[in-house]
């Protein structure tokens, strides 16, 4: 949460940049044929969660931050599950207990609420939550993230879950946010990266106000930074702080989001961390357990001025099919979304500022950001969720709202963008104050779908209305030297028409919140696969035959393809049917 505080002129800014957008978006080519849309499902599949921030008009700092969730599959019959993060009141408020929500797919477009046996049911502050197989049982555990301790979750199997935490010594107390699991060492366990923001605690709260009058939230320069930790799976469910060590303690730092790449495409697993207030780091990944700190050399840690933004959410992804990962980061309103170019030699560029990206995110505050490819044609596309922090931002600025709609950009090739947020149904176009937001084919027809978390408010589950009309192909991947959840692994597909971008295994990215596992290529018009290109975490290369279209597959290290299941008729209760 940067200065929104800041008393930068939009309008001087917007004057900047949008010469430069308007000539860029005009001479863009329009989309062709339907776009698919959105429609909200929140209901009629029963998901009821509602996040509780404890606020009651003290404006604590951390009850504006919260809260994610993440698409996992919790008992490995291939459909994902939901969970949602949750706060709590603060001490001394009457209220209900206020816990983490886990949601069954009963495969049917619906899902029911399996908490109360669930083991989640442990009263935290919580924020964010990563979802990885740890201990390589083939069960996908949770950790989820708090201001205070951090909880672990070790899956027992039936939607059950054991709190394991103190045992496996990833307590990481502070004010956590973003975690990811990801083998930095190439050992076949993941180990744990885990953001933290400030030093907050309630006893020390400070008075700031936006108007000279009343209290409001403070920003992120009134406290110093924490750094985040790293742990080291040792195996036997223990974990080594390697913090120090590894070579990315930061006290300065004010992280909230987190995301994987092979930014130099060595094969080894690289760190962006994006910080509020402070410059973004890329820890380059040197292959010896240590890492080094490379961000002002990459030009991703400050903005064109040479200044720190407001680092959100963050995700890296091949969206220009140029074979190597850039960045989207959610930034602060009047700060615009950035676009780094991964332009290889270590070097990025900022192409956001001179693009519709840019001009369209100039007065939204974005959290969760991502790229998706949500129609399907081999190309990916971003989506942010978008919220201010600040319910009273109107008072000194009057063009930055508190509730703010989405946006979501469709990718047009050659590194150009249009927004399309306004033609994708009527819950895109809803300003909602909005916090994590993740994307799972949770219906199982192979399309996108979406979630998005509110802070104090509900969650929305979002189906995708069109994507299915394209070729796509999904993959489950399964690591057997390498870590069960092959979460590193990257993969792409060669049609008649072409090679699709490369696609990541990855946790983390968004902002307090995880998309699915498995991956989803969007194929256009082509009716068959001639290659699929696989590159394990361990560094080994596959390469396979091709199949057909429209199937889900699940590929294991070293064996190939050991299951496919075509793209069915829809299933009763899910888009499509009657």
């Amino acid at each position: 949460m940067a200065s929104a505080f800041r008393r930068k002129s939009a309008a001087a800014i917007l004057a900047i940049i949008s010469g430069a957008a308007l000539a860029t978006t005009s001479a863009q080519p329009k989309s062709t044929g339907s776009l698919p849309t959105f429609s909200d499902v929140t209901q009629k599949a029963g998901i009821t969660f509602r996040h509780d921030s404890g606020a009651f008009g003290k404006k604590y700092l951390p009850e504006t931050m919260g809260a994610g969730g993440a698409f996992f599959d919790a008992d490995g019959d291939g459909a994902q599950d939901l969970v949602f993060v949750n706060s709590m009141p603060w001490p001394g408020q009457p209220a209900e207990k206020s816990v983490a929500a886990l949601y069954k797919n009963n495969r049917d477009g619906t899902f029911t609420d399996v908490t109360a046996a669930s083991g989640l049911g442990v009263q935290t502050y919580g924020m964010g939550v990563a979802a990885g197989d740890y201990d390589n049982d083939g069960k996908t555990d949770l950790y989820i993230t708090s201001l205070g301790s951090n909880h672990l979750f070790r899956n027992l199997g039936g939607f059950r879950f054991a709190d394991v935490t103190t045992a496996a010594g990833v307590g990481s107390d502070g004010f956590s946010a973003s975690a990811a699991w990801f083998d930095y060492d190439r050992d076949g366990r993941v180990d744990l990266f885990v953001t933290r923001y400030v030093e907050w605690v309630l006893e020390k709260d400070r008075y700031c106000t936006l108007d000279g009058k009343s209290k409001s939230y403070c920003t992120p320069e009134t406290y110093k930074g924490q750094s985040p930790t790293l742990f080291r799976n040792l195996g036997s469910g223990k974990f080594e702080d390697t913090t120090k060590k590894a070579g990315v303690f930061d006290p300065t730092a004010k992280a909230l989001g987190i995301a994987l790449l092979d930014h130099n495409g060595d094969g080894w697993l690289d760190l962006f961390v994006a910080n509020d207030t402070q410059p973004n780091r890329l820890y380059e990944n040197k292959q010896n357990g240590t890492f080094a700190e490379i961000g002002v050399a990459a030009g991703v840690a400050f903005n064109e001025a040479g200044v720190p933004r407001a680092g959100m959410g963050v995700d890296a992804a091949d969206y220009d099919g140029s074979g190597r990962p850039s960045l989207v980061i959610g930034n602060f309103s009047n700060e615009m979304i950035a676009l780094y170019q991964n332009e290889g030699r270590g070097l990025f560029i900022d192409q956001a500022p001179a693009s519709t990206i840019g001009k369209t995110s100039l007065l939204t505050l974005t959290f969760a950001c991502f790229f998706f490819d949500y129609d399907l044609d081999g190309r990916l596309d971003i989506f942010a969720a978008n919220g201010h922090v600040a319910d009273d931002i109107t008072r000194v600025q009057p063009r930055v709202t508190y509730a703010q709609a989405p946006h979501l950009f469709h990718n047009l090739g050659n590194r150009r963008f249009e927004a399309v947020t306004a033609s994708s149904g009527a819950p895109l176009q809803q300003a909602v104050v909005a916090r994590g937001a993740a994307y799972g084919d949770y219906d199982g027809d192979g399309d996108l779908d979406l979630f998005v978390t509110t802070n104090n408010g509900p969650a929305r589950l979002l189906r995708n209305d069109g994507g299915e009309r394209r070729s796509r192909l999904r993959a489950r991947f399964v690591g057997t030297k390498s870590n069960r959840d092959a979460i590193g692994t990257s993969a792409r597909v060669t049609t008649a028409t072409g090679t699709s971008p490369w696609l990541m295994v990855k946790t983390g990215s968004s902002y307090l919140s995880q998309s699915e596992l498995p991956l989803t290529f969007g194929l256009a018009d082509a009716d068959k696969v001639t290659k699929i290109e696989v590159k394990w975490p361990d560094g080994r290369s596959e390469t396979l035959p091709g199949v057909d279209v429209n199937v889900a597959l699940t590929i294991e290290e070293g064996k190939g393809i050991v299951a496919r299941t075509p793209f069915g008729a829809p299933r009763p209760g899910t888009k499509g049917s009657k």
